[in-house]
């Protein structure tokens, strides 16, 4: 089954640029980890699940030894220089497709088109709806036109890209109405909004409404859920919180898209079951989790229908994540497929089916690209 799932391209359909620069070690501990810096003295994330998978695997794509120490992988990575790193590590990923959300870029990352010349795939972008809205204020639209300036936004982004992306879970949390808000509590959100000297989206009307926006311009609609950086408060992260808005988007025929969701995979693939227009990955947490991530995913099949899952590596700033979170989904889901055919709960060409459903299929239909 493993060689199988490694002779298909994936679709990767939530990841972010990465960085085209050679980085110091600080740095690229820093971006093992969801803390805002590598950590304290003395502990390092490459004593880690994630730090362990990324010895254990990425090494032998740069042309060391499996396990290779952290001081001579980082000395082979300064050796090739970034690009021939991104290059293959790319590469080594084996992807059909990328969706590319381009909504944060704390520092110059690889935009979609670069991606997808190194991987050999069509790369799309997915629009962040509250990058949006936060330009739309600075651009000193005014309170009563701004529902319309950032409709018209999301309307003229609709036929280049691949979907939109809500960010709501590190805001406001996903507990959202189902009901689109009036006019006037737009406009009323919209002049709070333009007050703030740097304009940041955190109500949830402006939430409500951006997603509305997507709906209204046919994309399909992401949602960040559970783990995340600091910013993220798991509290409001539950996607049971988004009952209410997930079933006036079914109504309107618009899917979305759970990203994510450790620790809340459970509950997502409910949410997958029983509402017609949702669909899960297990994205971030994958890489995270390293040796373990195939529990992960058989906890997130456990009630999603096979036909609503997809991958996603939310790989951001390291080519490394595109390379850990192909091969971990690949080894994870190949393994518990495989456990199904021993057993006699489906057979080999079922397994197979499923696969190429999980691997591509599904964010192709869903995407439609």
């Amino acid at each position: 089954m493993l060689e199988w799932l490694e002779s298909i391209g994936l679709a990767d359909h939530h990841c972010h640029g990465v960085l085209g620069r050679d980085l110091g070690r600080a740095e690229f501990e820093a971006l093992l980890t969801e803390a805002e810096t590598g950590g304290p003295p003395g502990v390092s994330p490459f004593d880690s699940q994630i730090g362990f998978a990324l010895r254990r695997w990425c090494p032998p794509v740069l042309g060391l030894e499996a396990h290779a120490s952290p001081e001579d992988y980082l000395a082979r990575r300064a050796e090739l220089g970034a690009a021939e790193v991104n290059r293959r590590f790319l590469a080594a990923a084996r992807l059909e497709s990328l969706c590319v959300d381009t909504g944060y870029t704390p520092e110059s990352l690889l935009d979609p088109p670069a991606l997808g010349r190194l991987a050999g795939a069509p790369a799309h972008e997915i629009v962040r709806l509250e990058t949006v809205a936060e330009q739309t204020a600075r651009d000193g639209v005014a309170a009563a036109g701004f529902a319309d300036e950032v409709r018209a936004r999301v309307a003229a982004c609709a036929p280049r890209v691949a979907g939109a992306k809500s960010i709501a879970a590190y805001r406001a949390g996903l507990e959202l109405e189902g009901a689109r808000p009036s006019a006037a509590e737009v406009t009323a959100a919209a002049g709070r909004l333009l007050r703030q000297e740097d304009p940041r989206v955190c109500d949830e009307v402006l939430h409500r409404f951006l997603v509305w926006c997507a709906s209204d311009a046919g994309l399909p609609v992401q949602f960040h859920v559970g783990l995340g950086d600091v910013d993220a408060d798991l509290r409001r992260g539950d996607p049971l919180l988004l009952i209410e808005l997930l079933r006036a988007m079914d109504a309107a025929g618009t899917p979305a898209l759970l990203l994510h969701n450790y620790p809340f995979h459970r509950q997502a693939g409910y949410l997958a079951q029983v509402l017609p227009n949702v669909y899960v990955d297990a994205g971030l947490a994958t890489h995270n989790l390293g040796h373990r991530a195939p529990a992960l995913i058989a906890e997130l099949l456990e009630l999603a229908p096979f036909g609503k899952v997809l991958y996603s590596s939310d790989a951001f700033g390291l080519a490394e994540l595109y390379h850990l979170g192909a091969l971990l989904f690949r080894r994870g889901l190949a393994g518990m497929l495989a456990g199904g055919v021993e057993d006699g709960a489906w057979t080999a060409a079922d397994a197979e089916r499923v696969a190429a459903l999980v691997a591509s299929g599904n964010a192709r239909r869903v995407y439609r690209l």
